[in-house]
């Protein structure tokens, strides 16, 4: 019997389809213009007089492209495409409008953050007398002893000049144990309440992999890493099958007006796979996911999918073009966004502080190993040097041990690298998946890295020339996922106050827009099934009202999402 790794399985999947499509079509993939039909019938979508860049070396520009169950019939000019017109097909007019691929988001979490958008109080408020009035207002419609849990906190967009801290959350929500998130995940801001029924105190010494801040003699609340974990093991889960499936329409909707048409999902377990189930009998899944399930114990959902999987023998690519296996997550250090990292230097004005690692590098040899001997991809969150470097040494001890013939090991964030970083990178071909919208909304954030230090962190421009397949990510919610703010940020390394970080760094419209469809699909070993508007694969593509490639690059996140299309399938129209 012929042996297909999951490449392999996808690509012929992805020709066959193509191929059934594809008949009555020149070689070149336009539409034949003797007669315009195919096997089957017409076209089921047709767009014509449009500004499209294809993302496909073979046939970069064109003007029309026609799609036929659910994949690229034909691609090229609109004279042509308009052969494939039947009574039945729907024609889309660009009238000069730029179209691109689908926009795939290589590092996310929809399910978590959808859940939280559901039943959490949002506080991305700009003060802390307004974040005190959203979780007072929650408080008073929440029964006695219930959690009052706020998201997408940011202590450096507070026009206060101050973090929240225990004090503030004590005074607006005395009776309530409160949980503020940071948007970036990894910390959180408590009140007494919440440290009393968790039996922490002043004195509870920092765990492994954890901090407890605090401040003349008190705990000012903020809590980062591992030490967040006895208080929000007290947090019960309150969402219901219903609520999560609403969760994945609520965010479907926001990432479909963004042009997301594909998302991996990096951690997650058992719900967030049968709310996307559910999601798309529903016919309400509107992009396509590739789900990583968490590995490890401090992971986004725990290792119960993971383990559940491996017990049935499931690997990486099982699923089919609308939900997938991805690869194994885990987590080895902090957060860029926090600063929290694990690096090799010490953060601005705090000599002494070098970031935080959660993982030990026997415990990274431990998850490699086991993801390679179970045939799962494995993605690594590594924000700092020091993660990376550890991550790096696994995964070639891996492949010199168990080798595979294209693992495409993951760097989930890989935010700072040095020249040996990006050579052993490189060698082991792993696929690092930087932060794209950071550099512009995060700008405050960056003084605590140093000017120096961000010339390698979130080096595009380095992956790029070495050839590095560097995919796109968000990792919603830390950075907004809005696709075009991504462009802007990767082109002019320019942050919302017009401060440049790292220039040496800026790629171009064109690399961008790579960066953030065909690279999103090899991050996940489907390059052959989507990531450019070519004849035989997935029907995913955006329309935009403007060009980034001629826009200012200074406004390329104010050009606007027209229409959002995955399989053929309108998700979104302005």
């Amino acid at each position: 019997m012929t042996e297909f790794n999951r490449r392999d399985f996808l690509t012929a999947s992805g020709l066959a389809a193509g191929a059934a499509a594809i008949a009555g079509c020149n070689p070149s993939g336009s539409a034949s213009p003797e007669g315009g039909t195919v096997a089957g019938g017409h076209a089921d979508v047709v767009v014509t007089n449009g500004n499209v860049y294809t993302v496909d070396d073979d046939l970069p520009r064109a003007e029309a492209f026609a799609i036929k169950s659910s994949r690229f019939l034909a691609v090229g000019s609109s004279s042509d495409i308009g052969n494939l017109v039947g009574p039945n097909t729907e024609v889309i007019d660009a009238a000069g409008m730029t179209v691109v691929p689908g926009f795939v988001d290589a590092h996310n979490h929809p399910f978590y953050s959808g859940t939280r958008h559901l039943k959490q109080v949002n506080v991305d408020i700009r003060t802390i007398e307004g974040i005190k009035s959203a979780l007072s207002e929650r408080a008073q419609n929440t029964p006695p002893g219930q959690w009052v849990q706020g998201f997408l906190y940011d202590d450096t967009k507070l026009e206060d000049g101050r973090p929240l801290t225990r004090a503030d959350l004590d005074e607006a929500v005395p009776n309530h144990p409160v949980s503020v998130t940071h948007r970036g995940g990894h910390t959180g801001v408590y009140n007494a309440k919440a440290f009393e029924a968790a039996g922490i105190t002043v004195d509870t010494p920092d765990p492994e992999g954890g901090k407890f801040y605090r401040e003349n003699g008190e705990l000012t609340g903020r809590v980062a890493e591992r030490a967040k974990a006895p208080l929000e093991a007290l947090i019960p889960s309150s969402t219901t099958r219903e609520e999560r499936a609403e969760s994945i329409r609520l965010i479907g909707d926001l990432m479909a007006k963004a042009g997301l048409t594909s998302v991996h999902e990096t951690g997650g377990g058992t719900d967030n796979l049968v709310a996307y189930q559910d999601a798309l009998e529903a016919d309400e899944l509107y992009f396509r996911i590739y789900l990583f399930p968490s590995g490890g114990a401090s992971g986004i959902a725990g290792p119960g999918l993971f383990n559940g999987l491996k017990a049935a023998g499931v690997r990486t690519g099982f699923g089919d073009e609308w939900v997938r296996i991805g690869g194994v997550k885990y987590g080895a250090d902090g957060s860029a966004s926090e600063r929290t990292m694990a690096m090799s230097t010490a953060y601005v004005g705090r000599p002494n502080d070098f970031g935080i690692l959660t993982m030990s590098q026997e415990d990274i040899y431990e998850a490699v190993d086991d993801a390679v001997r179970h045939g799962f991809q494995i993605g690594i969150h590594a924000n700092g040097d020091l993660a990376i470097e550890m991550c790096l040494n696994a995964f070639e001890r891996a492949q010199a041990e168990m080798p595979q013939a294209d693992p495409r090991f993951r760097l989930e964030h890989c935010s700072l690298v040095n020249d040996s970083l990006l050579q052993r990178i490189q060698d082991v071909r792993a696929i690092p998946t930087p932060f794209y919208t950071y550099v512009h909304y995060h700008g405050n954030k960056w003084g605590e890295y140093g000017a120096e230090k961000m010339e390698s962190m979130f080096t595009h421009r380095s992956f790029i020339d070495r050839g590095i397949p560097v995919a796109a990510a968000s990792d919603y919610p830390p950075g907004p996922f809005e696709t075009l703010m991504g462009i802007q940020s990767m082109v002019t390394r320019t942050d919302m106050q017009g401060r440049e970080w790292g220039p040496s760094q800026k790629i171009t419209v064109e690399e961008a827009l790579k960066v953030c469809t065909i690279n999103g699909a090899h991050a996940s070993f489907e390059e052959d099934i989507k990531g450019s508007i070519t004849a035989g694969k997935l029907g995913d593509f955006v329309i935009l009202s403007d060009d980034p490639h001629t826009t200012d690059p200074f406004a390329i996140k104010e050009i606007e999402i027209a229409r959002t299309v995955v399989g053929g399938r309108t998700m979104y129209e302005a």
